[in-house]
């Protein structure tokens, strides 16, 4: 059996999409033959504190269905402020670089980026030609960062810019979750070996039920990440609610702003709920019409995870950030496309979509597309053949 070791940030029992992208891998190449060890930080995210099953310890590993979990100690923080957000990932790589000086490690580990900074660092203590690294990309930072606003250019964003290129030279195999993302490492470093991975999920979808509708409003959900790049709050601001009701579940930095205008604007036909495990989360979703996914703007490489997602569940899609992700939708039929950053654009799509369409025949015909086209297993037996 080959050990192989998985660097990341995120783990659950953490929610969201990067904790279930990772941890379906580390399931998937157990469940391939590999002993598979896990190092992640305390579960913190997406509220920025050690949840409380795990606070005061400093490290604990538990053996979780076949993998072996080790969670060192970080400075929690999901601050808008930049240099806490910068000393939390400083000092998860602060523990990384201990685990690294005290413990034995596989000569196969797949690193987990961005953060890039702990990337860098796992790259830079685990480089050696007696090891494969894997370098697992899921978003292009610096770059996604400068185009969202976190920073410009400068000696911060050229300091970034030669992490990024350092963790490229020094791995042996690039993961991407997005064509993108392959083309940009590429122009970069031509000759890497790179492989597209997609954050295909695995899971039974929920039965459908009958969808009794009393009124003519179009239902439209969110679920995930309320962050920046998301652009919520905005989209609460410009939807037209004489044609939708907004219902949002997830957590994030504009969480506050959402309730607060909620309270503020009672007339605003807009509902929050929190979080909810992903599988209540499943079958609560298919009692909403149309699944938005926005992006406040178009991030070169980013394909945003709940595509495949609500794929699976058979739910419309609405896209509303460009780029892949929207070539993908439109490609396989998965629901509507509004231009990135068009709220005008947007209202009148929402309003185009008849609910005689929104059906049981639609969402059965969207799972069959799902399981024809973002087979989670074949690209993980893909992918086990490049790891071996």
């Amino acid at each position: 059996m080959k050990d192989i070791l998985i660097i990341t940030n995120y783990f659950p029992p953490e929610i969201g999409a990067a904790s279930n992208r990772i941890h379906q891998l580390a399931t998937g190449l157990h469940q391939n033959g590999f002993k598979v060890s896990v190092v992640t930080p305390l579960p913190n995210y997406p509220n920025g504190r050690i949840l409380k099953a795990y606070r005061g310890a400093f490290k604990r590993t538990t053996v979780e269905n076949g993998l072996t979990v080790h969670r060192l100690w970080l400075y929690a923080s999901h601050s808008k402020n930049k240099l806490l957000r910068l000393a939390s990932m400083l000092s998860y790589s602060m523990s990384l670089i201990g685990f690294f000086i005290w413990n034995r490690h596989p000569k196969t580990v797949i690193i987990q980026s961005p953060p890039l900074i702990v990337a860098f660092t796992s790259v830079l203590f685990l480089r050696s030609r007696k090891r494969k690294l894997i370098l697992n990309v899921s978003d292009l930072w610096p770059l996604a960062g400068l185009e969202l606003g976190a920073f410009k250019k400068g000696v911060t964003y050229r300091l970034l810019e030669r992490m990024e290129r350092f963790n490229y030279r020094h791995t042996d195999l690039i993961l991407g979750q997005s064509e993108e993302i392959l083309t940009h490492i590429a122009s970069v470093y031509p000759e890497k070996h790179t492989f597209l991975y997609r954050n295909y999920p695995e899971f039974t979808p929920p039965e459908l039920r009958e969808n009794q509708r009393a009124d003519l409003k179009i239902k439209l959900v969110y679920a995930g990440l309320i962050g920046v790049a998301q652009g919520i709050y905005r989209l609460c601001t410009e939807l037209d609610y004489s044609i939708v009701e907004f219902h949002i579940y997830g957590a994030g930095s504009e969480q506050t702003l959402i309730e607060q205008l909620i309270k503020d604007c009672p007339e605003l036909d807009i509902h929050f709920y929190g979080t909810l495990p992903r599988p209540e989360l499943h079958r609560v979703l298919m009692t909403y019409d149309v699944a938005i996914i926005p992006l406040l703007k178009r991030i070169y490489g980013s394909v945003p995870s709940k595509i495949f997602e609500y794929a699976r569940l058979g739910l419309p899609i609405l896209y509303f950030g460009g780029g892949e992700g929207e070539l993908i939708v439109e490609e396989h039929g998965l629901g509507w496309v509004a231009k990135a950053g068009d709220y005008d654009h947007l209202n009148k799509v929402m309003g185009s979509i008849s609910l005689a369409d929104l059906n049981a025949e639609r969402i059965l015909n969207t799972r069959q597309t799902a399981i024809t086209n973002f087979d989670a297993g074949k690209q993980l037996h893909a992918l086990t053949a490049r790891v071996q």
